[in-house]
């Protein structure tokens, strides 16, 4: 099943799907704390910042078409955090429920080790329980919870911070 889909390093010129992607996940207040649709100059900057080496930016294709992304980002931005990443992954809507997240979640934890990655973090809202439960899968454990951090449409939310050591 998972032969169909091919991971890359995403280019300049996939941004405006990565963007379609995360824009489409907005109105269920349960992936990001955005509450409008962003722009592509407004993740430029974004995009920039991730390297292929260290901390990798990853569109995935089905039949040539990208289907998801998954993004590793520095952690604090401190240099002493240089072995810590954030993961985020989004699916696009048509490819949701097919296990591509229990794909990409492995596939981001076999790379650890060549991004000289040991820690993998996931920010995730409280009451996203497919999330939470796909990452308690692998091991992430519950490292934070930061109760009412967020409102979306008059609703306090919890941010939940998973972790996972990788050896």
């Amino acid at each position: 099943m998972f032969e169909d889909f091919t991971i890359r390093d995403a280019k300049i010129n996939d941004l405006s799907t990565i963007i379609s992607i995360y824009n489409s996940t907005i109105p269920s207040r349960m992936v990001t704390a955005d509450l409008e649709p962003i722009s592509e100059s407004s993740r430029l900057q974004w995009f920039t910042n991730h390297s292929p080496r260290s901390r990798p930016l990853w569109v995935v294709e089905s039949q040539g078409e990208i289907c998801a992304w998954v993004s590793f980002e520095s952690f604090y931005g401190r240099p002493a955090y240089d072995k810590t990443a954030e993961i985020s992954i989004y699916i696009h809507q048509n490819f949701r429920g097919r296990k591509l997240g229990t794909y990409l979640i492995q596939k981001a934890i076999d790379a650890c080790p060549m991004l000289q990655i040991k820690t993998l973090l996931g920010f995730i809202f409280g009451h996203n329980e497919p999330s939470l439960h796909l990452f308690s899968c692998f091991g992430f454990e519950k490292w934070a919870h930061l109760p009412n951090v967020a409102e979306m449409d008059g609703i306090e939310r919890d941010l939940l911070i998973l972790g996972k050591r990788i050896t």
